[in-house]
Parts: structure tokens; C-alpha cells; sequence
């Protein structure tokens, strides 16, 4: 990981958004274990090595219809995207968290990558309020509209 991340704070915890970085770690391993089980599982019922289950079934189904498999969604962050697009913004989101691991807190977040985006900006809350020794419950959050596109045209603020 980037220099500085994870790094335990005198009281024992980690920083806010590496606990948030964490838990969202967290929940794409499970996403990813649970597409990889089920995509094997799918492939040996396919060769008749296994039972075809429902639910095997049911995932085969929406590969055919071009849907997120129901046993991918029980798990997954809210989309209603069809499953070609879907894993499209599937690698983007993995994209994005790993080149935080990798290489350090981004400038810019993209919100709707979070599985938990209130998780995101609670930490972010926390950060300031410990920075500036200043009671969480007085902070809140004020939007400006931009027009930038992406990560690149954020200035160093």
C-alpha cells in the first residue's frame, strides 16, 4: 500500500477513510469470492459435473438475458445496470479502490463507486472534526457545482 495508510493512530484506530477504505475492501472481496464460487460452480454444472441447482439455473438464465445473476446481487452495491455494463463499472470500481491502495488517497472521490457512500462522507466528517478538534455534530456538508470531468481537473485544495 501507499506510505502512511493503515498506519495505527496513537489511540489504537486507523484513520477514518483507511477504516472506510477497509470496509469497502471488505465487501468487494466478498462480491469477488462469491462470483468466482458461483461462476465455478456454474461451469461444472455445465459439463455435467455437478447438479444444475436453481440457483445455478437462474444465473445461467441471466447470462443469457444479459442480468446481474441474482446470487451476484445479494452481495453486490445497488446497480440496475444490464450485466455488460455492469462489469464494466465493476472493473471501474476495482480500479478505483485499488489505485487508493496503491498509490495513496485520490484527490478526488467518486461517490457512486462506494458500496456505502454515507460511510464515506461520516469519515469524512470524522477527519475534519479530529483535525480541528471540533464536535462531529456541529459539521455538515455544503455543495458548488463544478464543471470538471474527472479526478485530473481537480486542483491540489
Amino acid at each position: 500500500g501507499a506510505a502512511g495508510m493503515f498506519e495505527v493512530m496513537p489511540n489504537g484506530a486507523f484513520r477514518s477513510l483507511d477504516t472506510v477504505l477497509l470496509q469497502e475492501m471488505d465487501r468487494f472481496n466478498k462480491l469477488i469470492r462469491t462470483m468466482g464460487s458461483t461462476l465455478r460452480e456454474l461451469r461444472k454444472a455445465i459439463k455435467g459435473l455437478v447438479v444444475m441447482s436453481s440457483d445455478l439455473e437462474a444465473m445461467f438464465i441471466s447470462f443469457q438475458n444479459n442480468q446481474v445473476p441474482g446470487l451476484w446481487i445479494k452481495v453486490a452495491y445497488p446497480c440496475l445496470k444490464p450485466l455488460a455494463s455492469w462489469i464494466k463499472d465493476f472493473h471501474r470500481r476495482i480500479d478505483f479502490f485499488r489505485s487508493w491502495c496503491e498509490k495513496g488517497q485520490p484527490k478526488a472521490f467518486w461517490l457512486p463507486g462506494f458500496y456505502y457512500p454515507q460511510g464515506f462522507m461520516t469519515g469524512c466528517l470524522q477527519t475534519h472534526a479530529r483535525r480541528y478538534q471540533c464536535p462531529i455534530d456541529t459539521l455538515n456538508f455544503s455543495f458548488t457545482i463544478k464543471s470538471v470531468e474527472g479526478a485530473e481537473d481537480v486542483d491540489n485544495a
